[in-house]
């Protein structure tokens, strides 16, 4: 039987991809593991391996195409011992517009209210697309994965996938219908039919209302690139969903530029270059990460029904690349040196500009950072990334005139905004987050021991 290369989600709210390049051809032999594509998504450029042996009988669609939904057939790869010729020919006949799992959802609603397909999970095991689309959760596996699941009654949602990118392949689906640990449908989670409903979108002017404001001629039109259309989906259902509430705090930075100073003099030399240098920003994202340990209640995420409360502290820094940013994540800062945080700051954003990070290197985290200082920004104010329920703007370092022991001086003073979702995170925590990052900036050395 051909074996089926769909188009596949490289991560979670990935819905559609460019398909950059086929790193194989018509005739070659795949083997698993094999890289046979390169994918760009909204956030980077992925590789896709080949999960399945054969021959790769037939490409449906060519490098280059655009805004490929997650699930359509791109390709055909023939089976050890079938003729290419004939997969090939089947693979032309395939509606390559339809992505099989909706087509194989279909059935699952018969005309019931919409909790029924929850009714019959619990009746009796179902395949892996009909509770996939039930559940709403989409489940990565392999063609072949699927359909020996589907063959013997394995649920995909229990299956743990060692393929690439944590993708559940044949192996997974054998061991688990061996050791008989998955064959029972799980219950799904209760219906969110409870859940209050999301304010509905406002509607604004059209594309052509807009253009009639400006002169014919007087202006180039840009087409938005899949990035752009996320971060403004994103950022409208941040502002339209996520109560903020903003606080500002003065830090003074003088004994932290001393102290960085000094520790990059210290860095032994590798190689003929410092081991590390240190930036303002790699010990703030530090000091962010101590503060969120010290005050473990604000180191949270809401959903509807529970707050996540971390046990690390996962720091996402905002990186500018061409078109828009991306949020690399800093895991565990809080126990890492900040030579450690530095150097690994830097090698995610080199990557980052080079759309090459893996979707788990930006995805996730429990708080944030953005710094604008290096452009002389004095202070604003960040919008929230879920499904972080805090982010920290940082400004620019500058001298001013304080007053200390009752007589004006001169400081180098930095203000930084925290934007908090005010679901999980009141004024009041808010608040002792932000005095505890302010301890730890004007007294870096706590952050060294």
């Amino acid at each position: 039987m051909p074996i089926d290369i769909l188009m596949p989600a490289l991560s979670p709210t990935m819905e559609k991809g460019n398909l950059a390049k086929w790193l194989k051809k018509e005739g070659d032999a795949i083997k698993a593991g094999d890289v046979i594509a390169e994918i760009e998504t909204d956030k980077a450029t992925m590789e896709v391996e080949a999960v399945d042996e054969g021959i790769l009988a037939k490409i449906i669609v060519a490098e280059g195409s655009q805004d490929v939904p997650v699930n359509q057939l791109i390709a055909v790869i023939a089976a050890e011992g079938e003729d290419v010729k004939a997969a090939a020919g089947g693979a032309g006949a395939k509606p390559a517009a339809a992505p099989a799992p909706k087509a194989e959802a279909a059935p699952a609603p018969k005309a019931e209210p919409a909790p029924a397909p929850a009714k019959a999970a619990t009746a009796s095991p179902v395949p892996a697309s009909i509770a996939e689309a039930a559940s709403g959760i989409r489940l990565f596996a392999s063609p072949l994965a699927k359909r020996i699941a589907k063959l013997e009654g394995i649920d995909l949602s229990k299956v743990a996938g060692t393929g690439p990118h944590g993708r559940i392949v044949e192996r997974d689906v054998k061991a688990a219908a061996t050791g008989g640990t998955a064959k029972a449908a799980p219950a799904p989670a209760a219906a969110p039919a409870a859940a209050a409903p999301k304010p509905a979108p406002v509607a604004g002017p059209s594309d052509e209302q807009v253009k009639k404001l400006f002169a014919p001629g007087s202006y180039e039109e840009i087409p938005h690139d899949n990035m752009r259309k996320v971060i403004a989906r994103r950022l409208t259902e941040a502002k339209t969903t996520i109560p903020h509430f903003y606080l500002t705090i003065d830090c003074e930075l003088d004994a932290l530029l001393a102290l960085r100073e000094q520790i990059n003099k210290a860095a032994p030399v590798r190689d003929g270059k410092p081991a590390y240098k240190l930036s303002v920003n790699d010990l703030v994202i530090k000091a962010l990460a101590l503060s969120l340990r010290a005050v473990p209640d604000a180191n949270v995420t809401w959903t509807d029904g529970a707050m996540l409360k971390h046990q690390h502290a996962d720091i996402g820094v905002a990186v500018s690349i061409p078109g828009g940013l991306i949020t690399p994540v800093i895991r565990d800062a809080c126990h890492k040196p900040v030579s450690v945080i530095s150097n690994e700051m830097k090698d995610l954003a080199a990557r980052a500009r080079n759309r090459k990070l893996k979707p788990e290197e930006y995805q996730g985290g429990s708080s944030a950072v953005s710094n604008l200082g290096m452009f002389g920004i004095k202070d604003f104010a960040a919008v929230i990334n879920p499904p972080h329920a805090t982010i920290l703007a940082v400004g620019a370092g500058e001298k001013r005139v304080v007053v200390k022991n009752d007589a004006p001086a001169v400081a180098t003073v930095m203000s930084v905004t925290l934007s908090t979702d005010h679901r999980a995170v009141d004024g009041a925590l808010g608040a002792e987050l932000m005095a505890a990052f302010k301890g730890y900036i004007e007294n870096p050395i706590g952050m060294l021991v």
